[in-house]
């Protein structure tokens, strides 16, 4: 699992607790192994239908609070990715298009006799924060509208700034890894804009260089102690360029004494991205950037295993991890068979404007 270091500023706790999420910087990945790879995408056609009734959602949950529709997609996209990562915990709907997921207790208030009580009347009375989104005047705990505008809505009441947005992320989840989460995602949904293009990856190393890799996911690591592999090396020359998989932000770049040379890029599925062994970094990218597929980010190398600057310890290649955050901690999976399904489609698509 990423180390991350914290920053506290200022006397206000809740005010430093947020900023402190501006300053997290990940160090060497060692989570969890678990060999799971991400759900696949649904068709297209069902795909496409999805994302528009998702963005019809954030707009109108937009309108209904006053929050730019990138803050409330950003929550809503950081809420599925935790959905996703532990559906046993956060049981919704078969039906559910809202990632959102909201205990009982807190929904409908602690001492509620009713854990099913959608009066937002007794909801209110009872300390719950459940809202009526949909206009139907109950407060349904299992329908999409009304939970996204629940969370949408708690979080505005803290303000519309970006500040302010921020205090209200802290005030919800009370967890500063879930702000910088949302945080990032409203800076690429912002960046990038709406639409399913975001969806697209590309193969970290360009069309028509030199490469070999095969899976090596779980293989042993002799140096600094036995350590499982937790990735795939793709083998390649000094200099090649190493591209962005992903629409992504750059959560960190720099030095660390396994890795070596090192950039992590977190995306909109709540993936984290990690890139090893560099030569060197594109100069000009800094943590916070975005980033998108194809774009270079560094050069094959052999840097790492000791202090700054060691090289050549082993022959050059780029190890790539994928992590995925479960809201407190980030388990690792095998990224091979990714590599290989956007490797063919990289290919394919260069085949087809030939």
């Amino acid at each position: 699992m990423p180390q991350y270091r914290n920053r506290m500023a200022g006397r206000n706790l809740r005010i430093a607790a947020v900023l402190l999420t501006l300053s997290v910087a990940a160090g060497c990945p060692g989570a969890v192994l678990l060999s799971a790879t991400p759900a696949e995408a649904k068709p297209g056609a069902e795909a496409r239908g999805n994302s528009s009734r998702l963005q019809a959602m954030y707009e109108r949950i937009s309108r209904l609070t006053g929050l730019p529709w990138s803050f409330v997609a950003a929550i809503e996209r950081y809420e599925r990715t935790l959905t996703q990562a532990r559906p046993k915990s956060r049981p919704l709907p078969p039906e559910a298009l809202i990632g959102i997921y909201i205990p009982e207790n807190r929904w409908a208030g602690p001492l509620n006799p009713d854990p099913q009580d959608a009066s937002p009347a007794s909801i209110r009375f009872f300390g719950g924060i459940g809202q009526d989104g949909s206009g139907d005047g109950r407060a349904d705990r299992s329908n999409d509208l009304d939970r996204l505008y629940t969370v949408a809505r708690f979080i505005r009441s803290f303000g519309t700034g970006q500040d302010r947005f921020a205090v209200g992320l802290w005030e919800y989840y009370h967890n500063p890894r879930a702000v910088q989460r949302v945080l990032q995602f409203t800076r690429l949904l912002e960046a990038f804009g709406r639409g399913e293009a975001l969806a697209r990856h590309a193969f970290p190393l360009p069309p028509g260089a030199r490469y070999s890799y095969r899976s090596t996911w779980g293989d042993g690591r002799g140096w600094g102690g036995y350590r499982i592999h937790e990735g795939t090396d793709i083998f390649a020359p000094y200099g090649v360029p190493v591209r962005s998989t992903t629409y992504g932000i750059v959560e960190l770049k720099g030095w660390n004494k396994y890795g070596g040379w090192r950039i992590g890029i977190r995306d909109l599925d709540n993936l984290y991205h990690y890139y090893a062994h560099l030569q060197g970094f594109d100069k000009n990218l800094k943590p916070g950037d975005v980033v998108k597929p194809g774009q270079v980010i560094g050069w094959v190398g052999s840097s790492g295993y000791g202090k700054p600057g060691t090289q050549g310890k082993f022959p050059p290649h780029l190890h790539y991890g994928i992590y995925r955050d479960r809201g407190l901690v980030e388990w690792a999976f095998d990224p091979y068979p990714l590599l290989r399904r956007w490797e063919r489609e990289e290919k394919k698509a260069l085949r087809a404007v030939r």
